[in-house]
């Protein structure tokens, strides 16, 4: 019978006991650091236009900052079509890691997807870390159209069925206020040639290159073609300082009409309402580096320069925000079909 050495069992066991302990001691302190360790790889930002668009120069300007806020490099992607459609799938269908960004014109063109694109996901799938820049819409016409005033252009648009051309971005709330207009005006909506585009920079190019007569757009992302515009009104209730446009509903007195003064556009970044569920604390870190790059000096002055909005209302406000834009866009979506 083989004799154990008296004594080096009960040392072996407890030798293996100490290595186990040690080893779970080891794995313990392992995982938080794990979980912490975010982003371990570049984020990509995926914008839902085209580029050259509002929401493009957005993500590419504030790419570069939230980069050196959160130390990995940040990548811009665009995924146009379909009014924001096409991005907003790819975001869902991705992993709810916090690895993708989406940045977009969110209001209207989220709820107008949902409303009368047939999409099959709602607002409540994004949680929106913050909505930076809000603009208000401008109806311009081509300084070589004639169009001097609105009414002018709605009575245009009455009389040469076919003839006037307009621009809209796809389900936007420059594309609704259109329909609106007709309506409310009681011109048949087919009287007027409507060209719908994916992204703001096609639409303004449109009108500024005079390939239409009028666009109906964001008015602070139109500063670049100020020179080809001539400002028929601004969907606001009041004047603002950077365009020489009536009121709209000023504007529309002379044909004793009002129409609904329409929310204009809501930009900045979200993520899967997944990630921040899933991962509360990169949804922190991504919310933190936002908010710390939106904190510095010479990031504001370069949003001014290239007159962008840089504000920070954070994801609590953001979300709310989103959820009135799209009880307010329900209520006359049916034009849009």
């Amino acid at each position: 019978m083989l004799k154990t050495p008296s004594g080096s069992l009960p040392h072996i066991v407890k030798s293996l006991l100490i290595g186990a302990t040690a080893a779970v001691t080891s794995l313990a302190m392992m995982l938080p650091a794990a979980a912490e360790d975010f982003p371990a790889r570049p984020l990509n930002v995926v914008v839902g236009f085209g580029t050259g668009g509002s929401a493009d120069r957005l993500a590419r300007i504030m790419s570069s900052h939230i980069s050196e806020e959160i130390g990995v490099p940040v990548q811009v992607t665009n995924r146009p079509g379909a009014g924001t459609q096409v991005a907003s799938n790819y975001v869902l269908n991705m992993p709810d890691d916090g690895y993708i960004l989406y940045a977009s014109t969110f209001a209207p063109y989220l709820p107008n997807s949902i409303l009368t694109g047939g999409a099959d996901f709602s607002v409540d799938d994004f949680s929106y870390i913050n909505f930076q820049w809000f603009d208000l819409d401008l109806i311009a016409a081509n300084k070589d159209s004639g169009y001097e005033d609105l009414p002018s252009l709605l009575e245009a648009i009455r009389e040469e069925r076919g003839q006037v051309r307009g621009a809209v971005v796809q389900g936007s709330a420059g594309h609704l206020m259109i329909r609106l207009l007709l309506e409310e005006a009681g011109i048949p909506q087919e009287n007027l040639n409507l060209v719908t585009y994916n992204s703001g920079g096609e639409a303004r190019s449109a009108v500024a290159g005079g390939q239409v007569d009028f666009v109906s757009i964001s008015a602070q992302g139109s500063e670049g073609i100020r020179e080809f515009l001539t400002p028929l009104a601004i969907v606001n209730d009041e004047r603002i300082e950077q365009w020489d446009a009536m009121p709209i509903n000023e504007a529309l007195a002379p044909m004793d009409l009002e129409v609904p003064v329409l929310q204009g556009s809501m930009r900045g970044f979200a993520v899967t309402s997944e990630v921040e569920r899933q991962h509360p604390e990169r949804f922190e870190k991504l919310s933190t580096a936002i908010q710390n790059a939106l904190a510095r000096k010479d990031v504001q002055e370069q949003l001014e320069r290239n007159e962008m909005g840089g504000v920070w209302v954070g994801p609590e406000r953001s979300n709310e925000l989103m959820r009135e834009n799209y009880q307010v866009f329900e209520q006359y979506a049916h034009l849009l079909n």
